[in-house]
């Protein structure tokens, strides 16, 4: 791969100069036939055009790097001053040590139409003719000049951008697997210390509910470690979850769980829903009086719908302010995973507590 990368830009660079070269001959095409080249004026097109390619890659490559980027602006100028009088003068001086300036003898159009010069040729050195006069020359090293400044600063820009999105990216990919290892241990502690209470009083449904606390851990080591997951498969997560707590409740507590829609065909961010159906057990449980917890999901169109509410019980250390790392873990992924594409509220009144989530899928 690396190198067909490296040969397509050898074949583009060096179309791109022969491109270069061949638009002064496109220009002044119809008056080619016009123009005969000595062996000199051959010689100073050739130094030339190589002059002004090692030009352009010492700039590219070194004057930008080393001088420019940095910000040693007086260096940098001295250093294109220097190279554009070495352009003006070193071709023309090894054109002259390739091929001798022929002296050219012609009648001067003006002498002839002269009766007092008529007959009186002049004579010119080849410069008189030379295609790459001094102007000429000053206009292509500042035109090859400032295009390969350009490119090499876009280039350059357009690699820090780069790297700048890999950056963000390897970070937001970073808070995003801290976040949802922050999940696993949260959920893993309170599911634990239900068990542990039922084994305590050496209930009978024990069994059954390390049972389901096994499935639970199968779908978190497996699919979870997955950017995206079934929403199927974590409704049945959330199902596993609600029976797991149901072993521990009494009849007081009524939990009613209701899915509406098609659910087979969308792909969610795994462990999303459960922070917020275990706030609701973890809030909205009472020993004594009667309680309630309500969990709907729907779907419709490319948005999935999510609805908790659960009765508050009072108690001393009951704070829903802060609700815990669950909430404020699946807050954070939200902003990550679904920017300007979710939408979160959570609400208490008349002493129900209520959390209304939607999200927009693809």
């Amino acid at each position: 791969m690396k190198n067909n990368r490296k040969t397509l830009l050898l074949v583009t660079h060096i179309t791109a100069w022969l491109c270069f070269f061949a638009l002064p001959y496109l220009v002044f095409f119809p008056r080619l036939r016009e123009f005969s080249m000595s062996n000199h004026q051959l010689a100073s097109i050739i130094c030339n055009n190589i002059f002004i390619v090692l030009f352009y890659y010492l700039n590219t490559l070194w004057l930008v790097p080393k001088l420019l980027v940095k910000e040693k602006w007086l260096w940098y100028s001295l250093s294109i001053v220097i190279c554009l009088l070495i352009f003006l003068n070193v071709p023309k001086v090894i054109a002259g040590w390739i091929a001798e300036p022929e002296i050219v003898s012609i009648q001067n159009r003006e002498f002839i139409r002269n009766p007092a010069f008529q007959g009186k040729p002049r004579t010119f050195g080849s410069e008189g003719r030379r295609p790459y006069a001094n102007p000429y020359n000053t206009v292509v090293f500042l035109l090859v000049f400032t295009v390969g400044t350009c490119i090499s600063m876009i280039q350059r820009w357009l690699k820090t951008e780069q790297h700048r999105k890999e950056t963000v990216n390897e970070k937001l990919n970073t808070e995003l697997s801290f976040l949802k290892s922050q999940i696993n241990p949260h959920f893993f502690f309170n599911t634990l210390n239900n068990i542990y209470s039922l084994a305590v009083v050496k209930s009978d449904i024990t069994a059954s509910a390390v049972m389901k606390l096994s499935q639970i851990m199968r779908y978190i080591l497996t699919d979870t470690q997955q950017d995206y997951v079934p929403l199927s498969k974590e409704l049945d997560f959330i199902h596993n979850y609600i029976e797991l707590q149901q072993v521990r409740l009494t009849e007081k507590v009524k939990v009613q769980f209701s899915v509406e829609g098609e659910t087979d065909n969308y792909s969610i961010a795994p462990m999303l829903f459960i922070p917020f159906v275990e706030n609701a057990f973890k809030y909205g449980v009472s020993t004594k009086d009667s309680s309630n917890i309500n969990i709907h999901i729907r779907t419709k169109g490319n948005t999935i719908y999510f609805d908790s509410s659960n009765y508050i019980v009072s108690t001393e250390n009951n704070d829903l302010e802060k609700t815990g790392i669950g909430i404020n873990n699946v807050r954070r992924r939200l902003e990550l995973l679904y920017p300007e594409k979710h939408l979160l509220t959570c609400t208490a009144e008349n002493q129900y507590y209520f959390v209304h989530l939607e999200l927009t899928v693809v």
